[in-house]
């Protein structure tokens, strides 16, 4: 134990070093201080405590009753010592290094943005890359190794992947402030298509939710399709009709009253599962690790906020 690593007494090492090694000789060797000084410093704790802490026997030094009970008090300090040091040496490896995140696109809008600047404060010199992909692809992404981790809706469970973090979000129709539905408190998919729709393209979890209601969608009606939440988003607060997706991606909008999220509750409630994705069996790098913290924390947050809205 070098001195630069003896932020707590040094008694403590000098006192559990003894205890180990029956001897104040063997106890300077291995801290690499003079014997005096060793002896000084268990002196100075039997002198603050008013006990004997050891006493000699043939075969060294060897612990008093109330030797025994520091001992279980130092063993305690210096663990918590060792996992302190693990967490700095951690934070120390991560000084340099790269995140390979994939995102569905919602969560980029909004989300991601804020996970990054917030790691990026503290972590400045980790470079970080972002995907933004479909559900549909993520698995392959995470599995095969390109990424070290994915945040996608609705993904079926898979022996490979792990879910990290997990919320269900209310599929709704979402309008501008002068749409007729704003007043709404709860909607239906037939209600909708009395107005202009914007649906989403194949590919995207929404497409698959509402697959059987587009089916049914006369082709004269107007509509337009997209792959692209954030074009949805644009679209619907410019006033060209009603669209389909969870609060995640417009927060701010909802926030303002530039846009409303009207639930959708005929034929059925709908859900749609948000999740936090690695490979199973991998012990994630420690920026990683880090990103992967923060991320489900500023999750766990939205989802507080959106529940107490």
């Amino acid at each position: 134990m070098t001195s630069k690593r003896r932020i707590h007494s040094t008694a403590i090492y000098c006192f559990d070093s003894v205890r180990r090694l029956g001897s104040i000789r063997e106890a300077s060797r291995t801290l690499h201080i003079a014997t005096s000084a060793v002896s000084r410093q268990i002196q100075k704790l039997e002198d603050d405590l008013d006990v004997q802490l050891f006493e000699r026997s043939p075969n060294g030094l060897k612990l008093t009753s109330a030797g025994e009970s520091f001992a279980r008090h130092a063993q305690f300090v210096l663990k918590d010592a060792e996992r302190l040091y693990s967490e700095i040496d951690a934070i120390k490896g991560i000084q340099k290094g790269h995140i390979e995140i994939a995102t569905v696109e919602g969560p980029s809008i909004e989300l991601i943005p804020r996970v990054i600047k917030k790691f990026k404060t503290r972590f400045s010199n980790i470079t970080v890359g972002v995907h933004v992909i479909g559900s549909s692809k993520m698995p392959e992404l995470i599995i095969n190794g390109e990424v070290d981790i994915g945040l996608a809706f609705d993904i079926e469970n898979q022996r490979d992947l792990n879910q990290l973090w997990v919320k269900n979000y209310v599929l709704g129709a979402v309008v501008s402030k002068d749409h007729p539905l704003t007043y709404k408190n709860k909607t239906g998919l037939q209600e909708c298509c009395a107005y202009p729709l914007i649906l989403s393209k194949k590919g995207l979890s929404i497409h698959k939710h509402l697959s059987s209601f587009i089916s049914l969608i006369d082709s004269s009606h107007q509509v337009i399709e997209t792959n692209s939440v954030e074009l949805s988003r644009k679209l619907a607060l410019s006033g060209m009709g009603v669209t389909f997706q969870t609060i995640i991606g417009i927060e701010e909008d909802l926030a303002n009253k530039r846009l409303f999220h009207i639930p959708i509750t005929h034929p059925s409630v709908m859900n749609s599962e948000l999740g936090v994705y690695v490979r199973s069996n991998r012990t994630l790098p420690v920026a990683a690790d880090y990103f992967v913290r923060d991320l489900i924390h500023e999750l766990s947050q939205a989802a507080e906020s959106a529940t107490s809205r």
